[in-house]
């Protein structure tokens, strides 16, 4: 995939805030606020995969959920296409959302139970595209479904009898009926059955070859990650830690939160495994109600010093535009 063209989709110093009362305060007291998402910024371009990774509590889905705007943002910008769409209005997101579709983390929970598969899959085609006549809407449903491994026979069966990863296989037909350009995957596989995470990355990275899609692939483990994206993003208490490439990244991490996540990736080889040395980190992630003065990682981060706690870094690019956000990113490198 060419970068010279311009971006699919461009995010600016994206904030996503939530005001919080405190416990025990007074009413007229000022809520707090926690920095879900906290001044993240990246690229993604058309037939991209840029996969987002970091520990619970990171953001990473209300990232996901703030660019079709089921969370609004706090401030920055989302430029779809060229198109500013913070502050935009219900009809222009309406009209955006065809284009972006979300594939959901709980994939029976994501589903209408009193919705058979084929209304599942069919809905957002009655909503975005009434003009397509019921026959036709069931053919395109038919097909899809056996584009993503199900049976036109399951047409007329609920969630509840399909298996967790048939329910995701419904999710992924349901985002692609309205041949988006972008599908935001919130988790897709952290649900299920390892041999059955398999088969859904595979298919999703059969029908982004195929469709042409983007994908924004956000997960916990680091090997689906590296093999389904393109490019990666670390994120950490709301902000980026690091954007590589794959190769850079899984190669020669630089940002210390990046090291020691890959380091936490258990070897197959069990003699390997047993007498590798790794350093993991120590502590809790802080919380986003109080997080750490300076770079937020600073207080687990093992190479940290006196300019970590007092300055934020900025997300640095080196010549291959690769992004890193540490004050010692020659020195971690």
């Amino acid at each position: 995939m060419a970068e010279r063209t311009p971006p699919l989709l461009q995010v600016r110093d994206l904030q996503v805030h939530f005001p919080v009362p405190l416990a025990g305060a007074w009413p007229w007291t000022p809520w707090a606020k926690v920095k879900a998402v906290d001044g993240v910024s990246f690229d993604l371009h058309a037939g991209q995969t840029l996969g987002v990774v970091g520990e619970s509590g990171c953001g990473k889905s209300t990232l996901a959920r703030a660019l079709l705007n089921l969370h609004p943002a706090t401030a920055g910008s989302i430029i779809w296409n060229g198109k500013q769409m913070v502050g935009a209005s219900k009809a222009d997101w309406m009209a955006v959302r065809k284009d972006i579709q979300m594939v959901f983390q709980d994939p029976l929970a994501s589903l209408n139970p009193r919705m058979t598969a084929g209304q599942i899959i069919g809905e957002p085609l009655r909503i975005h595209r009434p003009d397509i006549t019921a026959a036709d809407r069931s053919q395109k449903v038919r097909t899809l479904m056996d584009r993503v491994g199900l049976t036109a026979q399951q047409v007329n069966r609920y969630p509840h009898e399909f298996s967790g990863g048939q329910c995701q296989r419904i999710g992924i037909a349901r985002a692609l009926i309205l041949e988006p350009q972008l599908v935001v995957c919130d988790e897709p596989v952290s649900a299920l059955d390892v041999s059955i995470q398999a088969q859904i990355v595979n298919l999703l990275a059969e029908l982004q070859k195929d469709l042409g899609l983007a994908l924004l692939f956000i997960a916990h483990d680091l090997a689906v990650v590296r093999h389904i994206s393109q490019r990666v993003m670390v994120m950490y208490l709301g902000r980026t830690m690091e954007v590589a490439s794959r190769q850079a990244l899984y190669s020669a991490a630089r940002h210390p939160y990046s090291q020691a996540l890959l380091a936490a990736i258990p070897i197959l080889d069990p003699e390997l495994e047993r007498h590798r040395s790794r350093q993991l980190l120590a502590g809790e992630l802080p919380s986003p109600l109080n997080p750490p003065s300076g770079c937020v990682f600073h207080t687990r981060c093992p190479k940290a010093q006196a300019q970590c706690s007092t300055a934020v870094p900025p997300l640095q690019s080196d010549a291959q535009g690769n992004q890193v956000a540490c004050h010692f990113a020659q020195a971690s490198a």
